[in-house]
């Protein structure tokens, strides 16, 4: 293996390390950034479901801000990545992405009780920390509905 190699894997790796560490971060903002919750909610047990939901959007993370800088995915207002180009890989990838937030949503609202509309409260709760963590050029919908550039 050569000298340049082992330092791609080994950035590689800090990356990914830096990645989930900034997940769990994002998750810590989520709970605590939503004033309709009265204190800080967390993973009670972590499931082979979330520990796989994690997984799967650190592995999916570069190729998802690619599409996102390109204008091809947007973050929706409700929390979850929208294709809106119709372009037949970028649906792929969103439904996949919004199949792993999904869990972990429902996730956190199960394991900290939060009622029927826990669901909801994570939802718009990750949807403004996302709008907030745009890129610039990146596409975000408001919580009216409208489209536009970060």
């Amino acid at each position: 293996m050569n000298h340049c190699a082992t330092l791609n894997s080994k950035e590689d790796l800090i990356m990914k390390k830096i990645y989930a560490l900034g997940l769990a971060v994002s998750l810590v903002i989520l709970t605590a950034t939503s004033i309709c919750f009265a204190a800080n909610y967390d993973y009670k047990t972590m499931t082979p479901e979330i520990e796989q939901a994690l997984k799967n959007r650190q592995a999916r993370y570069h190729q998802l801000q690619s599409l996102k800088q390109e204008g091809v995915i947007g973050e929706d207002n409700r929390g979850y990545v929208t294709d809106l180009k119709n372009n037949a890989a970028a649906a792929t990838l969103a439904t996949d992405e919004n199949r792993d937030r999904r869990v972990l949503y429902e996730a956190l609202a199960e394991q900290n009780a939060l009622g029927s509309t826990g669901l909801l409260e994570i939802q718009r709760a990750f949807a403004e920390v996302q709008r907030e963590k745009a890129g610039p050029g990146d596409m975000v919908q408001s919580s009216s509905g409208d489209w536009q550039k970060k």
